[in-house]
């Protein structure tokens, strides 16, 4: 991931709030935030998949952080966020609690996830700032291949017909 590229003086990462939890990305992934919308459910798609949003005219999967890691699971309100990135060359949506911040983190403050804990999966790295820990996600590795398999055959299915519904726990933007 270049965005922590030990030849870089600085990094840029977007924190982000999960379940009372900070997280990062790297800037160099991020497209955009935008303010989380009711979700359709994507027949076929995997667990981690909550479903499909449009963004820009582009129907975008929406990945679930809560599921991959082990947190309650809320339903989506029109004050959370999705940050729309890149993981690898598919675009995803995370939908979390709110985008927090654009920081800058010296590279004597980044450390390998592998170092810290080896075998660890989703995270590229941790950064240390003056006010706690951050674990910088890697989008690339977070969908299991298996994972992306199931995600381009749901799509590729054009399940999205009339019969879809929205996961929004009620909620329908206006």
């Amino acid at each position: 991931m270049d965005s922590l590229d030990p030849a870089q003086r600085v990094s840029q990462l977007l924190v982000f709030a999960v379940g009372g939890h900070r997280f990062a990305l790297g800037v160099s992934a991020v497209r955009e935030v935008v303010r989380a919308v009711a979700v359709a459910a994507l027949p076929k798609a995997p667990a981690i998949v909550e479903g499909v949003v449009n963004v820009r005219g582009a129907l975008v999967p929406v990945l679930d952080i809560r599921t991959r890691f082990s947190l309650p699971s809320r339903a989506v309100w029109p004050d959370q966020h999705f940050i729309v990135a890149s993981a690898g060359a598919r675009v995803v949506a995370l939908r979390v609690d709110r985008a927090l911040d654009v920081v800058s983190v010296p590279a004597e403050a980044l450390e390998s996830a592998s170092r810290v804990v080896p075998g660890i999966e989703y995270v590229v790295g941790l950064a240390r700032l003056p006010d706690g820990v951050l674990v910088i996600h890697d989008l690339e590795s977070f969908l299991a291949l298996e994972e992306a398999r199931q995600l381009d055959s749901a799509l590729g299915e054009g399940s999205l017909g009339a019969g879809g519904s929205a996961r929004s726990g009620g909620w329908v933007p206006a």
